[in-house]
């Protein structure tokens, strides 16, 4: 099964964003997903990885929860 990590600056305040990010992905894919983990980091960090694979990184996308989801979906079931 699939596993997601959230990783999001502390200090930066992106917390909020980071569980919107796990609620619409918990949302979309509920068992169909091992977890969905939030994971502290700081320097402005927000990256979004499946399986150890990045599908998200604030530094080359463009914050869209919908299109971070649709990223995780190409994995979800792909290693089940």
């Amino acid at each position: 099964m699939t596993r997601v990590e959230v990783e999001y600056c502390v200090p930066c305040g992106m917390l909020e964003r980071a569980q919107d990010v796990q609620t619409a992905i918990l949302a979309e894919f509920g068992q169909s997903v091992e977890s969905v983990s939030l994971v502290t980091g700081d320097d402005g960090v927000f990256e979004v990885r499946a399986d150890g694979e990045v599908v998200f990184d604030k530094e080359s996308d463009e914050f869209d929860v919908d299109a971070i989801v649709e990223s995780v979906g190409g994995h979800v079931g792909a290693t089940a």
